[in-house]
């Protein structure tokens, strides 16, 4: 997790020739960089020199499945998805190591950190891959948050009502602000972690362990005293204020607009960096492949593990890439029933909540190709037998036609009959993969 590590992860890149490095002159933050980010999707992570910060901006690393598996070290999602919901926090989780040895305090403000600035409508320049640690009552929590520059010691994110919005009301309650240490190029590990939502109360560090193997090395922030992984690029120690101001208009992870909403007001402590040249600050693009998985891949290994307890196997479950990663399923099964397609398309709206519509297919259909997926609806599935509609269900209030997160949900339930004929087979020539 030092440095060493972050610098082994951009080598292999480079071995591997999955990098694309954008150094012959300095790129513009402001949608230059961002449209040579989406420009390279699916296909290279990207490394910029940029024009207003000396820490260079790296992106693409895990927007696909495929890389994902790769610089998370699993052998397939299936292992991922097991991992990931059994994992149990560990008890001793850290070794510690001392902050002052590693860590220099900077005189940059936030303008020198790698903020972009997206897309036209943006309300101003946006860190993607911000980690905010804060203090609970008996523990701490860790979750990302976007995070909009307003100058160099202020900014705005958006806190959603999960663990952080709770600190957050908590402390105010007494008539306090809320101490928080922002990481800036965390190792990616970090921030899948950060991404899961575990018990309030319970440290998303102290699983770590268990997925490296070897217990987390940390320095202890310099303000606040909250645990940070070695090796992040930047610490910024904050005040999280009682004062709301403007953030926004964002895209978001369906590739349309957030509204403008009050958030509190952020300020700035401290900025340290490393001693070593930090490596890079990480840029996600909104709405692009690393958004998508680093916010629903673990709701996927949900729904993999609520599905299997009520079929008698699950090939493969997919948030597919329209539904943003987050409001479609499409899930494929083997059942011994009828009503079993039925039975997978309620388990997965139990395990997430946001999903709006789900397709259930037979293990034949392959859900990573669309096409087959809407071939399947078009010979396995009647309406008026096959179709689940839930009214008035708690949903996402990233669907921007739901009323205010309440949503109809649909299910679609496309497998064959059991007792079916060859009619629905799929014809193959001999020798056809």
């Amino acid at each position: 997790m030092k440095n060493l590590e972050q610098l082994l992860l951009i080598n292999k890149l480079r071995e591997s020739e999955n990098i694309r490095e954008y150094n012959d002159r300095e790129y513009n933050e402001e949608f230059e960089i961002p449209l040579l980010i989406k420009k390279n999707q699916g296909s290279s992570t990207v490394l910029f020199r940029a024009s207003r910060t000396p820490f260079p901006i790296i992106s693409n690393l895990f927007e696909t499945r495929e890389k994902f598996l790769k610089v998370f070290g699993f052998k397939n999602l299936e292992d991922f998805y097991r991992l990931v919901t059994d994992l149990k926090p560990e008890k001793d989780p850290y070794v510690e190591f001392d902050f002052d040895k590693y860590y220099e305090k900077s005189n940059y403000g936030l303008s020198k950190l790698g903020a972009l600035k997206y897309y036209e409508k943006d309300g101003g320049f946006y860190f993607t891959s911000t980690i905010f640690i804060a203090k609970t009552e008996l523990s701490y929590n860790a979750s990302i948050h976007r995070t909009m520059v307003i100058d160099d010691y202020s900014a705005v994110a958006r806190i959603v009502p999960r663990h952080l919005y709770r600190i957050i009301e908590n402390n105010k309650s007494l008539g306090k602000d809320t101490k928080v240490t922002i990481l800036l190029g965390a190792h990616p590990i970090i921030e899948l972690v950060s991404s899961i939502s575990p018990p309030y109360n319970q440290f998303e560090f102290e699983l770590i362990p268990n997925l490296l193997g070897k217990k987390l090395p940390i320095v202890k922030s310099p303000l606040w005293n909250n645990p940070v992984p070695l090796g992040t690029s930047i610490i910024i120690e904050a005040t999280i204020t009682n004062e709301m101001v403007n953030e926004g208009p964002f895209v978001d992870i369906m590739g349309t607009y957030d509204r403008i909403r009050k958030q509190p007001l952020i300020k700035i402590n401290g900025i340290y960096t490393l001693k070593e040249k930090p490596i890079a600050v990480h840029a996600i693009l909104p709405g692009g492949g690393e958004h998508q998985l680093l916010m629903g891949i673990t709701k996927e290994a949900q729904i993999y593990k609520a599905v299997s307890l009520v079929v008698p196997k699950v090939h493969k479950v997919r948030l597919t890439q329209a539904g943003g990663g987050w409001l479609h399923a499409a899930i494929s099964i083997d059942k011994n029933h009828d009503g079993d397609g039925k039975n997978a398309i309620l388990a997965a709206f139990g395990a997430h909540p946001s999903l709006k519509h789900v397709v259930v297919v037979d293990g034949d259909v392959d859900i990573d190709d669309p096409n087959m997926i809407e071939w399947a609806i078009a010979t396995r599935f009647q309406a008026d037998r096959g179709l689940i509609v839930v009214k008035n269900a708690r949903g996402s209030t990233l669907d921007p036609s739901a009323n205010d997160g309440i949503s109809a949900k649909m299910g679609i339930d496309a497998t064959k009959p059991l007792n079916g004929s060859f009619i629905f087979e799929r014809a193959k020539i001999p020798g056809e993969m």
